[in-house]
């Protein structure tokens, strides 16, 4: 599935970063990512794979309910395992899903939305671009290690910059 192939090629890019790292810059607070550390923005990456792993079990997502797991954010072969066991189950089948969440801070309603596997999938594949993207800036400033020139960069944005070169 060009999905999943996707997904890994954004994992692989995350394990090889995370081990070019010492302990010590992956858990640095970030000036640039408002003292967040570049381990908390992996675990945040790892964490809604997750939810999306529970979820297609019981049928319902909520990625606000995810655990928070401070050792994800230290341990960064943890980490390194915890991306692979989630790229080796996501080969399952579409289905339907409700996506709960709460958007007003004023109110404790949960919503559901009408959702997929595949859409979630794409959605944290997305998402995890996004953060991707917020850890280069932080790799900048605690470290020196060769970080990939896709790194962080959306594949539309990829092929984009490609077209302009030919």
């Amino acid at each position: 599935m060009q999905i999943q192939k996707a997904i890994q090629n954004i994992f692989v890019q995350l394990s090889e970063t995370m081990r070019q790292l010492d302990n010590e810059q992956y858990t640095r607070p970030s000036k640039v990512l408002f003292n967040a550390t570049i381990g908390q923005h992996i675990r945040h990456i790892i964490e809604l794979f997750q939810g999306l792993e529970n979820g297609y079990k019981s049928g319902t997502i909520n990625y606000e309910k995810r655990k928070r797991d401070t050792q994800i954010e230290t341990d960064k072969n943890m980490a390194a395992a915890l991306l692979h066991g989630i790229y080796e189950n996501l080969d399952k089948p579409d289905k339907t899903l409700i996506l709960e969440s709460n958007y007003d801070e004023h109110s404790s309603e949960i919503i559901g939305v009408h959702t997929n596997y595949y859409r979630e999938l794409i959605y944290n594949l997305e998402h995890a671009v996004h953060h991707m993207a917020l850890i280069r800036v932080g790799l900048n400033e605690v470290s020196n290690i060769e970080i990939p020139e896709g790194f962080g960069v959306a594949t539309s944005t990829i092929k984009f910059k490609q077209e302009c070169v030919q």
